[in-house]
């Protein structure tokens, strides 16, 4: 069993079909099926289904799934480690990072990374906060950049900036000439809120809770998973949103939206790393410039 068998094995798998797995790893097709076949002679177990024109994964194929990632998993681990002696800060770096915080607050420090170390690869991948601890737990992630606290053990939080979250309205909504609105107005009106899972829409529950308003009671005409989609939709009706003040800058200085503040609506932006897992340079070297700023 060779590295390559593994990852034409888990290419295959991903697609579960032989002509788009070969042009992703820039093979023939004739060779993923060799090696694929070479693997299921070796051990005497059949991975895939032959259906039609598609194949699926048999019971041993999607078990063997997970072996193949840890097999890879560590592989990488160890190169990274032996990356980690250069004299140079270099590797490959894996930020997951929630949404308001890689559209509007991290890019610069990104930029910043590559201009002190060149040779450091950036990888970013951008969700909720969720699907940010998720990928640090599974080893999918390096770091993770999100906004609030994360309830897991296993990972470590650091406070790198502030945040503030605001109303936010329609330049001919009822409240758009409103400097404060009051709790107990918020059934008066439509929402538009961010997905479950995002820091954004946790933070705005917990609001809720502290004034004993409960989400169901209001009005949620849609739930979007991008600041941009829901600015659009304030813009172009009479509902309501909650966002961060660094999503809605832009719109607010041309005049398209209305930000209303929320008392005590404040949030931190944190970086996360898992505690057991090694931390090479670029990792450590990222972190030390988001903690400096």
């Amino acid at each position: 069993m060779t590295l390559e068998q593994l990852r034409i094995f888990l290419a295959v798998a991903h697609s579960q079909h032989m002509t788009r797995a070969a042009a992703a790893l820039n093979l023939t097709q004739s060779a993923v099926s060799a090696s694929v076949a070479a693997l299921e002679a070796r051990y005497a177990v059949r991975f895939f289904d032959r259906v039609g024109r598609r194949i699926e994964l048999t019971d041993a194929g999607r078990h063997f799934v997970d072996e193949a990632r840890a097999i890879l998993a560590r592989v990488e681990t160890a190169e990274l480690s032996l990356a980690d002696w250069s004299d140079q800060v270099m590797g490959r770096v894996r930020i997951h990072a929630s949404q308001t915080v890689a559209s509007y607050w991290l890019p610069p420090h990104l930029v910043r990374l590559r201009t002190l170390y060149p040779r450091v690869q950036v990888e970013l991948t951008v969700g909720n906060t969720t699907q940010a601890a998720h990928a640090l737990m599974q080893g999918e992630a390096d770091i993770g950049v999100v906004e609030g606290l994360v309830d897991e053990p296993a990972l470590m939080a650091t406070k790198v900036a502030d945040d503030e979250l605001c109303l936010v309205v329609g330049i001919g909504h009822p409240w758009a000439g409103l400097h404060r609105v009051d709790v107990r107005r918020y059934g008066e009106t439509d929402w538009v809120l961010r997905e479950p899972g995002s820091g954004t829409r946790a933070r705005f529950e917990e609001h809720l809770a502290s004034h004993e308003i409960a989400l169901q009671g209001l009005r949620v005409m849609l739930e979007e998973p991008s600041n941009e989609s829901i600015l659009a939709a304030v813009m172009s009706s009479d509902a309501a949103s909650v966002l961060s003040g660094r999503a809605i800058e832009l719109a607010v200085a041309a005049g398209r939206v209305r930000a209303i503040a929320i008392p005590h609506m404040g949030r931190a932006f944190t970086a996360l790393l898992h505690r057991q897992r090694h931390h090479t340079r670029a990792t450590r070297s990222l972190m030390e410039l988001l903690v400096a700023r």
